[in-house]
């Protein structure tokens, strides 16, 4: 099912009113106190659960509490304590790197810019939107993961696979003041409704709205 941009729009917003309804709650899943410990959080979730991400935080941000304390430690150390969020190696490499970057380049702080977040090791488009959206309230673009890619596929709202190419068309569609919050909104529906295999469509409140774009039947 094809809709032209002004038929996206309106179902858009029909959609941003049910989900703002039924999510009232919907926030950043990642347990932070502070914009780095965020950047830190979003970095180990690639791959990986934020469940695990938190269980793993709760630790780790008991012992690295700012940048240069990442920098004072031997990678393979850094390693052993986010071995479980997967990819640790790289993740390490990317957590030390950010931190040196922030140290020498941006006075220990965290940039406020999308062009300054994309300089900083293992951080892309989905990295800098959650921690600018949800650290400053800075709304520079929509948050795309697993969850805002199928959800939205099956809206209706994108035929992109490409998270970029998502994210401009959803730019498009939801107005700027719910850019920060509208991925939560999907994320959460995605988590309790629109699941990847097996989706709940009997009770969802989207029902009538959805053409149902790649849904995996149920199997009797």
């Amino acid at each position: 099912m094809i809709f032209d941009n002004f038929e996206k729009k309106k179902r858009t917003g029909e959609i941003i009113k049910r989900l703002k309804k039924e999510y009232p709650d919907a926030h950043c899943a990642l347990n932070h106190s502070n914009a780095f410990e965020l950047l830190v959080a979003t970095i180990l979730s690639a791959q990986c659960t934020d469940e695990r991400v938190n269980i793993v935080t709760e630790t780790l941000f008991r012992k690295y509490r700012k940048p240069q304390d990442y920098l004072e430690v031997e990678q393979e150390e850094l390693e052993q304590d986010i071995h479980s969020t997967g990819f640790f190696r790289n993740k390490a490499k990317s957590i030390q790197g950010a931190s040196r970057k922030i140290i020498e380049q941006f006075g220990g702080e965290i940039p406020q810019t999308m062009e300054e977040m994309l300089t900083l090791n293992g951080v892309a488009r989905k990295t800098a939107n959650v921690v600018l959206g949800n650290a400053f309230g800075i709304a520079s673009g929509v948050v795309v993961d697993t969850h805002v890619s199928r959800v939205s596929q099956r809206l209706g709202l994108t035929e992109m696979v490409v998270p970029e190419k998502i994210e401009k068309d959803l730019i498009e569609l939801v107005p700027r003041k719910d850019w920060i919050i509208f991925p939560h909104w999907l994320i959460f529906h995605g988590r309790k409704i629109c699941q990847a295999r097996k989706p709940k469509c009997e009770i969802c409140v989207l029902e009538n709205l959805c053409p149902k774009i790649g849904v995996v039947q149920k199997i009797l």
